[in-house]
């Protein structure tokens, strides 16, 4: 317990200390507001991409549907905050609460007939979906005209800030660690390892999968709703196949079943995207696709178990009590 409270501790100091160097860097101008909003931008992708984690690092479920989740509490946010934007601030935790509901509860809904399916079928529904999704954007605006369909939503009122993206960062962290030690997700992970034993020594495979999914999607819809109250414009191809793509290769470059590698992933690969944007300019956009596959070629080869494969460090690293230990020696 002692380890745990330290590490803990070192956890919250090394945030704080992060913040205060984030914040003298803007108000000493080190850090203008472009990379800033880059910065903004890759704390929520890591948010988006720790959902992956739990359902796919963890749990083993290859979803490669995640980015509509995650539209799907950014234009569920945006609607709620453009409709009530003269309610101010308050109004966005509001949506930010209802972004993550609407996506959490649109995966159980999924869960319900998709998570019984396993290995590639899965991942063929969940791209299904996104498709789906992706389609319904493009069109929304026939339904709900504020959601301008194709051409894009606009008028969001920007009231994310790099203090709330932070702190709400720092709690998902927090939040995933904890379930990840936790019984659940104990449990997930022997669902990963082996589904047939873990259902044999009692654990409901689909029940824990379903848990696993559901916080992941939530998890998702949370970084979109922060996403709609940080940049003033929502498109579909901004929740597309290819930002799920995104998501997947960050989850398999950190290393699965790796909160640490997730979250360092996420950032730096949000700053890389922007700087071959910088030096390859439109081009980028016509060889990302050739980028990504070549990454992931090169990680199966090089590194199949990814950069931290599955190490934690420090705070996310999980504890084993002195009991723990003495009963292990005992057997030993």
């Amino acid at each position: 317990m002692a380890e745990s409270r330290r590490q803990a501790l070192l956890f919250l100091g090394g945030a704080v200390l992060v913040y205060l160097m984030v914040k003298a860097a803007l108000v000493t101008g080190y850090l203008n507001p472009y990379w800033a909003r880059i910065l903004d931008n890759g704390l929520i992708v890591a948010i988006i991409s720790l959902g992956l984690s739990i359902i796919y690092g963890f749990t083993g479920q290859f979803s490669i549907g995640h980015a509509a989740f995650a539209g799907l509490g950014a234009y569920a946010a945006g609607l709620v905050g453009k409709t009530y934007a003269d309610a101010g601030l308050p109004i966005m935790f509001v949506a930010l609460v209802f972004g993550a509901f609407v996506a959490g509860f649109i995966a159980y809904l999924i869960g319900l007939p998709v998570l019984r399916l396993k290995s590639d079928y899965l991942g063929i529904a969940t791209l299904g979906f996104g498709i789906i999704v992706t389609v319904g954007f493009n069109n929304s605006d026939r339904i709900i005209p504020m959601l301008n369909g194709a051409r894009g939503m606009f008028g969001i009122p920007q009231f994310a800030t790099f203090d709330i993206i932070f702190i709400i960062f720092i709690l998902t962290i927090i939040l995933c660690r904890n379930f990840v030690h936790s019984s659940y997700g104990r449990a997930v992970t022997s669902i990963r390892e082996d589904e047939v034993a873990a259902n044999v020594v009692g654990i409901n495979p689909f029940k824990y999968k379903m848990v696993a999914f559901v916080l992941g999607c939530t998890l998702a819809g949370l970084g979109g709703a922060l996403y709609a109250f940080r940049y003033p414009f929502l498109h579909p191809t901004s929740f597309d196949f290819l930002w799920s793509i995104n998501y997947l290769l960050i989850v398999v470059l950190g290393g699965l079943g790796s909160l640490t590698g997730t979250i360092i992933t996420a950032v730096g690969w949000v700053f890389l995207l922007e700087v071959l944007r910088i030096v390859l300019g439109e081009q980028f956009l016509d060889f990302r696709g050739v980028l990504y596959a070549l990454i992931l070629i090169v990680t199966i080869l090089v590194r199949r178990q990814g950069i931290f494969g599955g190490i934690e460090y420090g705070f996310l690293k999980p504890q084993i009590s002195r009991k723990g230990v003495n009963r292990v020696a005992a057997r030993g």
